[in-house]
This record gives C-alpha cells, structure tokens and sequence, in this order.
C-alpha cells in the first residue's frame, strides 16, 4: 500500500502525527510503502529563518495565547513520548533544506530515519534544521555520509524541487499538515488517532482487492 505523508518539518503536528501513524502501522500485516512529501508552511521565510518568539507572537497576537496553544502541544507530545523543548528553540528556520535532505535520504532508502532525525533535533533539542551543519548531523542519524550530506546542501540541488512540490500541494487543496494520502485517493488530514488511520488502511486495502486484474494476452 502506497502512503504519502505530506508535512513540514517545523510542524510539531507533524512529529505526533508521525507517532500515531506509527502506532496505527504497527497493527497493519501487510507492508506498506511510506513516502514524506515537503509541504513549507511559511514559504516566504528568509533563508537565515527568524527569531521565533518574535514570530510566534506575530502569528498569535500575544504571548499569553502562544503559551496556551504550544502547552496543548507539549501535552499531545507526552502522551505519544515526545518531549517537546520549544523553549529551547530560538529561531523559525526556512525549510527548503530540510525538505532536499529528506527527498536525498529517500533515494538513499532511509527516509523515515531522516524525518525523525529532523523532528528530534529540532523539536526535542532546539537545533536550528536551517543550519547546514545541523542538517548534516541530522543525515548521519538517519544512515547517510555526513560529509557526502553537506557537499550535498552546500549545492543547489533538489531547490526548485522542493518549492514546486509544496506549491502544488497547496494547489491541490492541502493548507495544513500533515496530511496522508493512501493510494493516492484516500486523505486524513491531521495528526488523528490511532483508529482513524486504522480505518483508513481498512477502506485503502478493500479499494485495491476491488481493482480489476489486468487483462492477460491470449494464448489461442
């Protein structure tokens, strides 16, 4: 089964969706093909990234309401294991590196490691995933060469890529993340619970036994 996961990696919804998606995989036999699709929800971010509090305050209209949404999240986290340092985190990064590193580590058959490398550091640590070196570091978690990684994004490979996928995503209807596409039909927007992906599988896996068997050549 075919499933794309579109997400942004300064989501933290994102970073639970991917725990509750997990956890939902865990009960599913059959293998499943995952694939992380870059989504930039702040695609006019400098490429230096910003001060974050700042941001945060910018976006909510006061630090009482910022302190009161991320407390949410910091609490959905624990209950899936993670813990969430956002104090830790000084600056919104620009995400388009990220987003190249995980399409290179998905060539590379390590994608899924990658994106929790990201989310860890970044989310858990309060590592800036703008930073190059950073980013390196990240890729060697996930099994790739940390040397080939930063030749890599010293480059200008996979930009034009990267922004072109996130602006189609956003064509295509998607204003939030994550978001999960099951063979290419089915979407669950949203970190949802464990069951609703479960279901999700379910109506996914009926879909495609219902797909007519390709015709055979003749033999007479």
């Amino acid at each position: 089964m075919q499933i794309a996961i579109v997400s942004d990696t300064i989501c933290p919804w994102c970073y639970i969706g991917k725990r509750r998606f997990e956890r939902a995989q865990a009960n599913r036999p059959a293998e499943l093909a995952v694939e992380w699709r870059p989504f930039q929800l702040n695609p006019d971010m400098p490429a230096e990234g910003v001060d974050r509090h700042r941001y945060m305050v910018a976006k909510f209209g006061s630090e009482e309401r910022v302190a009161e949404i991320f407390g949410a999240i910091e609490e959905a986290g624990e209950a899936e294991g993670i813990r969430f340092a956002f104090d830790r985190i000084a600056r919104t990064p620009n995400t388009v590196d990220s987003h190249r590193l995980i399409a290179l580590a998905g060539a590379k058959g390590v994608q899924d490691q990658v994106v929790e490398a990201l989310f860890h550091r970044y989310f858990e640590r309060g590592e800036d995933i703008g930073d190059n070196a950073v980013l390196a570091a990240a890729g060697a978690d996930g099994g790739l060469d940390e040397d080939k990684v930063s030749r890599f994004l010293a480059g200008e490979a996979g930009i034009a890529e990267v922004r072109q996928e996130s602006e189609a995503a956003s064509r295509m209807g998607i204003s939030g993340v994550p978001c999960f596409v099951f063979e290419g039909r089915y979407a669950v927007s949203g970190a949802q619970p464990p069951d609703v992906f479960e279901r999700v599988f379910e109506l996914a896996a009926a879909a495609e036994g219902e797909k007519e068997p390709e015709a055979q050549p003749s033999t007479t």
